[in-house]
């Protein structure tokens, strides 16, 4: 059965970003982000954002199914709504997304958003769930996504309570493991909640 996922994004003003767009870095991937062919976003924001996007994303690619050869995993963005993970970009397009704040409901983030989930919307089936891979504490993805795909958007139940670094984790385990978490619908979810027990440490860690 298809099922497509949508990433939450990486913040583009931290210390992480910086480092990755100073003039300075010679190191391969802040050199690709200056070339004019740039670098995927997928591995940006990995970079960017470390465990966390490297779990969303590996899960995502794991798991994600589309029965036409389109992409079944895409990320949002502050400014161009949603994009597959290959979406090249370089320096300039991090700089623009850093300039939008999405928590304030900004339009220029808004409406980006709700125009491409409407496009994906109508390229999927309409029974096709539609999985968020980021935090539905606050509204500032789930309400418009919700609006799109109403039941059929759906969120890992075991996400609730943990934080970012904890919810990394979790995917990358999953992911070695081969089992997909349980879902259920954002619309009408509890959006927080206790703090679940620490991942158990693997053997070999």
């Amino acid at each position: 059965m298809d099922q497509v996922f949508v990433l939450s994004p990486a913040r583009c003003d931290g210390a992480r970003a910086r480092m990755l767009m100073s003039p300075a870095a010679t190191f391969d991937l802040a050199a690709r982000l200056r070339s004019d062919s740039g670098a995927p976003l997928g591995e940006v924001f990995s970079f960017l954002s470390g465990l966390y996007f490297r779990g969303k994303l590996a899960y995502a690619t794991t798991f994600g199914q589309r029965s036409r050869k389109a992409p079944a995993s895409w990320i949002i963005t502050t400014d161009r709504g949603l994009v597959p993970p290959v979406y090249q970009v370089r320096r300039d397009d991090l700089v623009a997304f850093s300039q939008v704040d999405i928590a304030s409901g900004d339009e220029r983030y808004v409406a980006p958003l709700r125009r491409s989930a409407e496009q994906l919307a109508s390229s999927i089936g309409p029974k096709t769930p539609v999985i968020l891979l980021g935090s539905i504490a606050t509204g500032k993805y789930a309400d418009v996504l919700t609006g799109v795909f109403e039941d059929r958007l759906l969120f890992p139940v075991d996400f609730v309570g943990r934080g970012d670094m904890s919810r990394g984790g979790l995917l990358l385990r999953h992911v070695r493991e081969g089992k997909e978490l349980d879902y259920q619908p954002v619309a009408g979810a509890i959006r927080r909640g206790k703090r679940p027990p620490k991942l158990d440490r693997e053997r070999g860690q």
